[in-house]
């Protein structure tokens, strides 16, 4: 692809909703893969929401992403745990749990993980 590229997460070209209302990601696609909008509401958790959906015991996206607002505690399977907020970039290899910290919602956006991401 030659020349400029123009995409909006505000218009996004697939929105996959999570169970129970507990949040969304919006997708644009481009060459290089999918980037999405990770809104996570208060009380979403990984192995409540998205587990179902995914079919697996943990989170096997690996993510590389920069949280916007919201705070996010995740657990990897061998213990290793980080909570990440607002202006934080955010490195995740697979076999993780996650879940919002707080009254607040989780906003991230992921350019690595979130191509299959809660895709039914």
């Amino acid at each position: 692809m030659s020349g400029l590229v123009r995409k909006s997460l505000d218009t996004p070209e697939e929105v996959r909703p999570f169970e129970q209302d507990a949040g969304k990601v919006e997708l644009v696609n481009l060459d290089a893969g999918a980037v999405g909008r990770g809104t996570f509401e208060p009380g979403w958790k990984w192995s409540k929401h998205i587990k179902p959906i995914a079919g697996t015991d943990s989170c096997q996206a690996s993510h590389m992403g920069y949280v916007i607002s919201g705070r996010m505690h995740i657990v990897m399977d061998d213990g290793e745990s980080a909570e990440f907020g607002p202006g934080d970039f955010m490195i995740c290899p697979p076999g993780h749990d996650a879940w919002v910290v707080g009254d607040e919602a989780c906003v991230v956006i992921d350019w690595q993980g979130f191509a299959d991401y809660a895709k039914k």
